[in-house]
């Protein structure tokens, strides 16, 4: 269960949490096989019950969400995310046919027409979609500390936060500036 001030809202919590399947930091990953990912599809409600997941499904459901943590990574460094990724959601995003669907009261959603892993990909992406449209996108991020890469939603009122946790990863990224600035200070490890 993520820390309340990590969460982000409504169903963007779904992507956030798709991408924390893989911990980084114990190379633990929650997406092992194409059982389990059928299994945390439907656990998440991306999924309806009886879901299959192939090999070739695993596959493709990991390469969207390194392509998401790719982006979440940019939104944390305020660099533009790589072309790739976006190709990679682009993909996804064709497979699960996305579709517009317009409803009462003059509502607008996407939602995926493929069934199966695909659509349950498309389901994310939607999501996706709508966090866009709503502003909140560039707030999720993931953490900037390479062994770690934790997503997170940034609360801070400006969207300057860049680690899942200013005690751990945030700490040790700023202790590791303290000590480089000293070595540079003191002429260790400066050569001429």
């Amino acid at each position: 269960m993520a820390a309340k001030d990590q969460q982000a809202p409504g169903e963007l919590e779904l992507v956030r949490a798709f991408v924390n399947t893989a911990e980084l930091q114990q190379d633990e990953d929650e997406l092992a096989s194409g059982a389990a990912l059928a299994r945390w599809l439907c656990d998440h409600g991306l999924g309806s019950h009886g879901l299959r997941a192939s090999r070739a499904d695993l596959v493709r459901a990991i390469e969207l969400r390194e392509a998401l943590r790719a982006i979440l990574l940019a939104h944390s460094e305020g660099s533009p995310a790589p072309h790739e990724a976006w190709e990679t959601l682009d993909q996804a995003a064709c497979r699960g046919r996305l579709r517009l669907r317009f409803g009462p009261h003059g509502m607008a959603a996407l939602d995926p027409n493929a069934g199966g892993v695909d659509g349950a990909l498309g389901r994310l992406l939607a999501i996706v979609h709508s966090a866009i449209a709503e502003g909140t996108w560039l707030r999720l991020k993931v953490c900037r500390q390479a062994t770690c890469q934790w997503g997170f939603y940034d609360h801070t009122k400006n969207q300057s936060g860049s680690w899942c946790t200013m005690g751990l990863c945030g700490n040790r990224a700023k202790a590791r500036a303290y000590r480089s600035r000293q070595r540079e200070a003191s002429g260790i490890g400066v050569t001429g």
